[in-house]
């Protein structure tokens, strides 16, 4: 079944010129981005996009990381896209991750780990809404 999942390219990736190379991986990976736009994430933004985490102690650290360069928000899509990216990005932790995935290839820590994916198809649909109109999203 053809899913949509929302990506994000980090601020450590974006910082190295890494997004040409990540959104090969994905594409290569068999996902199509049908939507992506470079942005420089507000603090309103992050803080409402990482919510779900505001009660651990990493929440402040994770927002201040998330506003400190720009990131490329993404719409990918593909069968079963939710899960593909997930095994495409690899393990959060970038010493656990499979080779050839994002995180194995460009990650630079557990916390700056390049990429951010959905989790579910219904996390997929709120977070490309916060970013995304329907109408900006070329399938």
């Amino acid at each position: 079944m053809t899913e949509r999942t929302f990506s994000i390219i980090k601020p450590d990736a974006t910082r190295r010129n890494l997004t040409g190379k990540i959104n090969a991986v994905i594409e290569d990976a068999g996902l199509r981005i049908v939507a992506q736009r470079r942005i420089r994430m507000s603090k309103a933004q992050a803080e409402k996009f990482y919510e779900v985490h505001k009660e651990r102690p990493f929440y402040g650290e994770l927002v201040d990381f998330m506003t400190s360069a720009p990131v490329v928000v993404q719409v990918l899509e593909g069968p079963n896209a939710v899960a593909k990216y997930r095994e495409v990005m690899g393990a959060t932790n970038p010493a656990q991750a499979a080779d050839g995935t994002i995180r194995k290839l460009y990650a630079e820590s557990v916390g700056e780990n390049s990429v951010h994916g959905s989790d579910s198809l219904e996390n997929a649909g709120i977070e490309i809404a916060q970013f995304f109109k329907d109408d900006e999203i070329v399938g």
